[in-house]
């Protein structure tokens, strides 16, 4: 990457450069339209303090603009100052240079070795009061192009703030969430079987660490994110024993690409919550994951025994979540479905879809 130049610096060689060539123009129209004057050491003199003059009072300007303030004033406001400021700094700028030649530099009077009379002398003022109005028309569009690139960047890096501060606010969710239901299931069984309890602490140790290590995380590999799913479902076959029969089907090539952490977990503890746990018999669950190349994107399918009957306009706190993550990491690139499965009756259907980016290292 080529380093960029310190702005100051930059400004300088801009101004510098800018106004030689301005000089060179000027002696290029010299030999085209005054074949008669020869250019020499007189009229380099008054070129090279011509470029001083504009450098000196460009400068000038734009420090009291700064000083000022003129770059907050509104655009009328601003306006009629510039043209004041500029004239008053052309007819400054050409008084000096009108000196300078006359008593310093002294050319032979047919290249004005003395003072211009009146009306060459405004007509130099008028050119300079042109140039100088270019000048201040380009600098313009420089300040306040860069002001708007700060602009937005400052606008993106607070929407990036926002949408990571977001985003850690409903991971913060799951802790809680996912714990009271974990401590619940735990009590449950503390005087029935206690080796059974500690079996299930053993489990919620596992998926606490799990969700304090990835806290910070946008996403984890799919791989990471099976474990943390394992813990749970052998968490709740020790509760629901026999009522619960789970399968997991997942292709090798998708367990690198990247997930939202504790997404597939939330929606396996959706499913048994809502599905199977209430049912007196039970049911079965089932995840699949594979990857369609067209896309490339990964295909997650949760399905589970029960019935889908949710509260219009009022989903759960594990659905929402997961919709609201979604939303936030990827846009409508990532798709979210639940609702009744159309292939098999009385089962729920909860579909994944997610954009496969960068591949994670597991």
């Amino acid at each position: 990457m080529t380093p960029t130049l310190p702005r100051q610096r930059l400004y300088w060689i801009i101004q510098v450069v800018g106004w030689l060539l301005y000089a060179g123009l000027g002696l290029l129209l010299i030999s085209l339209f005054a074949p008669n004057v020869r250019i020499g050491a007189p009229i380099l003199a008054i070129q090279a303090a011509l470029v001083g003059m504009l450098v000196l009072t460009t400068h000038g300007l734009r420090a009291y603009w700064r000083w000022r303030g003129w770059w907050q004033r509104p655009a009328g406001a601003l306006l009629w100052r510039l043209l004041l400021g500029n004239a008053a700094a052309a007819l400054a700028g050409q008084s000096v240079l009108a000196g300078v030649i006359a008593f310093i530099i002294r050319p032979p009077a047919n290249l004005g070795g003395r003072l211009a009379g009146g009306g060459q002398f405004v007509g130099y003022v008028l050119q300079t009061y042109f140039v100088l109005g270019l000048w201040t028309a380009c600098y313009a569009g420089l300040h306040y192009l860069g002001r708007y690139r700060q602009a937005e960047v400052a606008k993106w890096q607070l929407q990036a703030t926002a949408r990571e501060a977001e985003i850690r606010t409903l991971q913060a969710q799951l802790n809680p969430h996912f714990l009271f239901n974990g401590l619940n299931n735990i009590r449950a069984l503390v005087m029935e079987d206690p080796a059974r309890a500690r079996l299930m602490m053993t489990h919620l140790a596992e998926l606490l660490r799990y969700t304090m290590q990835r806290n910070g995380a946008e996403r984890v590999p799919l791989a990471t994110e099976l474990e943390i799913v394992e813990n749970y479902l052998q968490l709740e076959a020790l509760q629901l024993e026999e009522r619960l029969h789970y399968t997991i089907d997942v292709a090798s090539e998708t367990l690198p690409v990247p997930v939202p952490p504790m997404t597939l977990q939330l929606l396996v503890e959706n499913a048994i919550k809502h599905g199977l746990a209430p049912r007196p018999a039970g049911g079965s669950l089932s995840l699949a994951a594979h990857l369609d190349a067209a896309g490339p994107t990964l295909h997650v399918a949760v399905r589970n025994t029960g019935t889908y009957a949710p509260r219009p306009g009022h989903p759960g706190v594990g659905v929402r979540n997961v919709q609201e993550r979604l939303a936030l990491l990827f846009g409508p690139a990532a798709h979210f479905r639940i609702g009744p499965d159309p292939l098999l009756p009385d089962t729920v259907l909860a579909e994944l879809a997610l954009p496969v980016g960068e591949v994670v290292k597991w």
